[in-house]
């Protein structure tokens, strides 16, 4: 990745968000999103930083290699709708080891929530978004980088997940639905 992305971006997603006002939730929601390997957790964690805001991964949300369309609920019905009711959100963290649903967290209290991953732009979950970021990324590049970071864990799911992020965006229309477009570049 080329080492001046993440800052130029960062900044590009801060001057952005700071004109974003809160939506169905009393904070402002941002989603950062875009296929596997596009450079979505590095970004995401750098703009977290900047805004002070809790980060929320997908990758602790989904039940496993088949479970987008569960993550997109789980962030529906144990985030976003508590907080927009003014309750509490508390999720469970899916454990990729044992294949099972481990312990407890509580969203922390911020004017900023940051969730990246395929799935935080769904069309359900927009009401209660302020914003969603797409980041975009050669095919190639993507699967480079997702190999690199995840290695043999990921790399028999590629195709599976693949199909499942086609399936996603084709009815979520989620890039069209993006305030902020970014490409991530190979190198």
């Amino acid at each position: 990745m080329n080492a001046e992305w993440p800052q130029e971006q960062t900044r590009s997603v801060l001057a952005w968000a700071a004109g974003l006002r809160p939506s169905a939730c009393p904070r402002r929601v941002v989603a950062v999103e875009g296929r596997s390997g596009s450079g979505k957790t590095t970004l995401a964690r750098a703009v977290a930083t900047g805004l002070g805001a809790p980060l929320l991964h997908m990758d602790d949300l989904y039940a496993g290699w088949d479970g987008l369309r569960d993550g997109v609920t789980t962030l529906h019905d144990r985030v976003l709708l508590p907080l927009a009711e003014g309750r509490p959100a508390v999720w469970q963290r899916w454990d990729w080891t044992t294949g099972a649903y481990a312990e407890e967290h509580r969203v922390p209290d911020s004017d900023w929530l940051l969730v990246e991953g395929v799935g935080s732009g769904a069309r359900v979950l927009r009401p209660y978004l302020s914003g969603v970021v797409w980041i975009e990324a050669l095919d190639a590049v993507r699967k480079e980088r997702a190999l690199a970071r995840d290695g043999q864990t990921y790399a028999p799911h590629w195709a599976r997940w693949a199909r499942q992020e086609e399936a996603y965006y084709a009815a979520d229309q989620v890039r069209e639905a993006a305030g902020l477009i970014l490409g991530n570049p190979a190198r």
